[in-house]
């Protein structure tokens, strides 16, 4: 409800990282078994070389592909793009390469959490068309090819996780918080939204002066000593808590957008807020209760975020130099004529990538 667009940098890594908790991108080929004969078939063929006596064959790297096909049908478009096999081929050797650098204790974790996902896919996608073992077979899939693929990343994550020591953890705390005071605020808001657009459709549904005057004439019932929930229900515009009577209880605020989460953080506690301007139209406010999360509260989530910090510089710096050799079709150079202008910032502009909890992202309903 009334969030922010999600951070889509690093957006082909994270999204690996975040698929079921914390990705994994793992070799499901590993067999190397020979032809009759003694000759070896074409996946056996060794396509990427890396320090150490690493190597990655294409079998394996194929039924990456697959499985990550399965999780984003919309990659199927770029299969056979070098830019995206090259980029793949990164993601994949990131996370095969820090896996094998886990402990016992991460491997330990790992098998726990991979068999814990593996629960939570089979769940959700029973419930779809096809189930999971029919699921599966269309995409040519094995449950053992899904398990290693998150088994991977989820080992490999842990294995980054265990390298993350108290010392950053209370640094990028004292760090948020510095640069941000509401940080780790939750609080529990109520909210009447009176809407100028259809959330379905994105059309115009009232002019913002339309809906001021009908936010204002919310406001003026409560502060008369109307039932919240009861006008939530009859007027708020918002399907995520109308039917809560208008309430999000103990929700993080820095997934809101800025007017909303700054209405959040500093209106006084149990009073009826003038009405606050959105993207969406005119939300009228009262906060019931607001708190800062202590360190040990959100120890959890600095670390993950550490631990990815670490895997994505891994990725970018450390992982080139451990190459040393590579089959596959590289790019070709785009003339300077037909590139893509970057972004204002400078950077490259990022996929448009939905929230994972579905819920609408800023600037859009």
């Amino acid at each position: 409800m009334w969030r922010n667009k999600p951070n889509t940098g690093r957006r082909g890594l994270t999204a690996l990282v975040a698929l079921m908790l914390s990705l994994a991108l793992v070799a499901a080929g590993c067999g190397n078994k020979q032809k009759d004969g003694g000759e070896a078939s074409a996946g056996d063929e060794v396509i990427v070389t890396y320090k150490d006596g690493g190597q990655v064959t294409r079998a394996e790297f194929d039924k990456f592909i697959d499985v990550n096909l399965f999780f984003y049908k919309e990659y199927a478009q770029f299969k056979d793009d070098p830019a995206f096999q090259q980029d793949m081929m990164n993601q994949y050797l990131t996370f095969k390469v820090l896996a094998s650098r886990a402990d016992d204790k991460a491997k330990a974790e790992a098998e726990e959490k991979t068999t814990e996902q593996m629960d939570q896919l089979k769940s959700i996608l029973d419930l779809q068309e096809g189930g999971f073992a029919g699921q599966l077979e269309t995409a040519g899939l094995t449950e053992q090819d899904l398990k290693d693929f998150i088994g991977r990343t989820v080992q490999a994550f842990s294995a980054a996780e265990a390298n993350v020591t108290d010392e950053q953890i209370q640094k990028a705390y004292d760090e948020q918080l510095a640069n941000d005071p509401h940080a780790f605020v939750t609080a529990t808001v109520s909210h009447i939204l009176i809407g100028t657009s259809d959330p379905a459709t994105g059309q115009e549904t009232r002019s913002k002066e339309e809906a001021l005057k009908r936010a204002n004439e919310v406001k003026g019932k409560l502060e008369a000593g109307g039932d919240f929930a009861a006008l939530a229900k009859d007027y708020s515009d918002d399907p995520g808590s109308r039917d809560e009577g208008g309430k999000y209880e103990n929700v993080d605020i820095t997934n809101w957008v800025p007017e909303f989460r700054d209405a959040a953080a500093t209106l006084p506690l149990n009073t009826i807020s003038d009405p606050v301007e959105t993207a969406y139209g005119y939300h009228v406010m009262k906060v019931e209760s607001r708190r800062t999360k202590t360190l040990d509260e959100v120890k959890p989530q600095l670390k993950a975020e550490a631990a990815e910090w670490s895997m994505y510089e891994f990725h970018n710096n450390e992982l080139p130099s451990l190459i040393e050799t590579n089959k596959l079709p590289k790019p070709q150079q785009t003339p300077p004529s037909e590139q893509t202008a970057p972004a204002a910032d400078g950077e490259t502009p990022p996929a448009s990538t939905p929230p994972a909890d579905g819920a609408p992202a800023e600037g859009s309903q």
